[in-house]
């Protein structure tokens, strides 16, 4: 009994899961796919709920680390999945799912694994912080600028983005002040990879077909995702050693700069576009999960 609660709670058993689930019964993703919206506010809500009040306090300590997190994202991580996706995408679908993957902030995963891979927290949260508060901002420029308003219903993506990103940032401090984050710490991870679970089972049961029938229409997107992980991992790596870096802040860039939110871009693209756009975060989660086993196994062995 115990060995399968471990397993119902385990964060790649839960990925693997709703993978597998996808592509042998994708009939049920037809009833979840008007669930993803809420599901993925509700995640937020909770995940969000790691930022505390005393972090704001002084604004000299947090403008670097929000800059960094703004610029590793956006700048250094966007730039890099964009410029791929224009070389080895020619699916329009496909290619628009990549901008939105470039569009969204990090990954709030980004915040527990500075913890497994022993960076800097404090670093890793401001910058987490910075990048989502820029999303507001960056995202419909980002989304005006590539996909050009006759595309999408800008007013849509900005409802979207106050549901998911502004309105659980709120509702994460309305839970703490009336202290409602005591009575929640204990299923946080929970919620959150089952949150992810349902996401992540649409996506696949949706393109289960193509999936299935098409397997090498997906193979640019794989190799954009390990490009935009594995590879510019170790370019941020080799830069940091470079230019001295100290280890805790480095691993800190090395997360804000290869992890996007691919629940958050795989439910935008849901909303907005087609369960086909959806696919790239889905395919990219997959190699995010395998890239962190990587840098845990990698932290290991070094020490």
């Amino acid at each position: 009994m115990d060995h399968l609660k471990s397993f119902l709670r385990n964060r790649n058993f839960i990925l693997i899961l709703s993978i597998i689930l996808g592509l042998l019964w994708g009939k049920g993703a037809q009833w979840t796919e008007g669930v993803t919206l809420p599901a993925l506010a509700i995640v937020m809500t909770i995940s969000t709920m790691n930022v505390s009040r005393g972090v704001f306090r002084s604004f000299r300590d947090i403008l670097a680390p929000a800059m960094a997190g703004i610029v590793m994202n956006y700048f250094i991580l966007g730039t890099f999945i964009l410029g791929l996706s224009a070389l080895l995408i020619r699916d329009e679908a496909l290619k628009v799912g990549f901008v939105i993957i470039a569009a969204v902030p990090p990954a709030v995963a980004v915040i527990p694994f500075t913890l497994f891979l022993k960076g800097d927290n404090f670093f890793s949260l401001i910058g987490t912080i910075g990048a989502y508060l820029g999303a507001l901002f960056i995202m419909p420029l980002m989304a005006l600028g590539f996909l050009g308003s006759g595309l999408y219903d800008p007013f849509k993506l900005i409802l979207i983005m106050m549901e998911l990103i502004l309105i659980p940032l709120i509702s994460s401090r309305i839970l703490i002040r009336i202290k409602m984050d005591s009575f929640l710490n204990p299923v946080k991870g929970a919620i959150t990879n089952w949150g992810f679970f349902l996401l992540t089972y649409t996506i696949v049961g949706l393109n289960r077909e193509l999936i299935l029938h098409n397997p090498l229409s997906f193979l640019p997107v794989a190799l954009i995702s390990v490009a935009s992980t594995f590879l510019l991992g170790w370019g941020i790596e080799g830069v940091g050693k470079v230019f001295r870096l100290q280890p805790k802040i480095l691993t800190s860039l090395l997360l804000l700069g290869t992890l996007k939110n691919y629940g958050l871009a795989g439910g935008l693209a849901l909303a907005l576009f087609s369960k086909k756009t959806a696919a790239p975060a889905t395919v990219s989660a997959v190699f995010m999960i395998v890239y962190i086993i990587w840098l845990e196994f990698k932290g290991n062995w070094t020490r």
